[in-house]
């Protein structure tokens, strides 16, 4: 039993870890189709915000929130002032989003130094099956529930959420019917890069902040999106969950270096065998 307790906490880990730095970009990737090469940027920007509004002297959880508000703010700036320009032109949009990439790290680098800061959570370790666990991986493990669950509620239930998904398949018939389809772009950019920055502020008690975390999350992010499939939210839950028992299990048994290589591997032959993704077969109802 203490055996699969470990297991199972595991698991959930490395399950929340992979919801929260997929989730953003499920909504930007996966609803936009924008290759937003700067998603992992942003998920430092969180990070450095929350370590901010630690340092000014405000509750972490308070912190952690006007982290993600700060980076949704950043999103809708970038998205007003570079991304609209380019919907429908990857490469431009890739070229463009690389270099505001660069153009934050460096930003980051240059006013908060190149050494790794953090915040701490103040709870102590939890004993956990005979394993001693820091309590605030429990709570970062519910608050990874959480923003699933609260977004998912977003755009499944609200009159936002269809006009959203509306706009998404169909941004012409949207339009015409009298929908802002700009407004809507800017919305969902934006608050993807606020899932993004909390998600990021989320982090920095167990991890730290660095101007080169992004590059470190991104790949796993892209991984579980694509992995997914061509229905966003159920399609990296899936993948997410598929990706955190291997990374679980063989981080406990073995070593986190294998668990990676193990998860990449995965990857690969999942989309040689599923080009289009977990979801792709479930659309096809095959």
């Amino acid at each position: 039993m203490d055996s699969l307790m470990v297991y199972v906490y595991q698991i959930a880990f490395s399950f929340s870890i992979l919801i929260l730095i997929s989730l953003g970009l499920a909504l930007i990737f996966g609803m936009m189709k924008v290759i937003n090469l700067a998603q992992g940027e942003f998920l430092m920007l969180g990070a450095y915000f929350c370590v901010l509004g630690s340092n000014l002297g405000l509750p972490l959880w308070l912190a952690m929130l006007a982290a993600g508000l700060a980076v949704g703010l950043v999103g809708v700036i970038v998205e007003r002032t570079v991304i609209r320009f380019l919907y429908g032109r990857v490469l431009d949009t890739l070229l463009a989003t690389w270099g505001i990439s660069l153009f934050l790290m460096g930003i980051v680098t240059t006013v908060a130094g190149p050494q790794s800061q953090s915040v701490p959570s103040n709870m102590g370790p939890v004993s956990l099956g005979g394993l001693n666990v820091p309590g605030y991986s429990l709570v970062m493990i519910g608050a990874a529930l959480m923003m699933l669950l609260g977004t998912y509620a977003i755009w499944r239930f609200t009159n936002l959420g269809l006009l959203v998904r509306g706009t998404m398949q169909n941004p012409e018939m949207a339009r015409a019917l009298g929908t802002n389809t700009s407004m809507i772009y800017m919305f969902t950019f934006g608050f993807g890069s606020a899932i993004t920055g909390l998600a990021g502020a989320l982090l920095v008690p167990l991890f730290g902040a660095s101007p080169t975390m992004g590059g470190f999350y991104i790949s796993k992010a892209f991984i579980a999106v694509i992995s997914g499939g061509p229905w966003p939210l159920i399609g990296t839950v899936s993948a997410s969950g598929l990706y955190g028992v291997i990374d679980g299990v063989v981080s406990y048994e073995l070593s986190p270096v294998l668990a990676e290589i193990c998860v990449l591997f995965v990857a690969v032959i999942m989309l040689r065998l599923l080009p289009q993704g977990i979801t792709g077969r479930m659309r096809k109802g095959i």
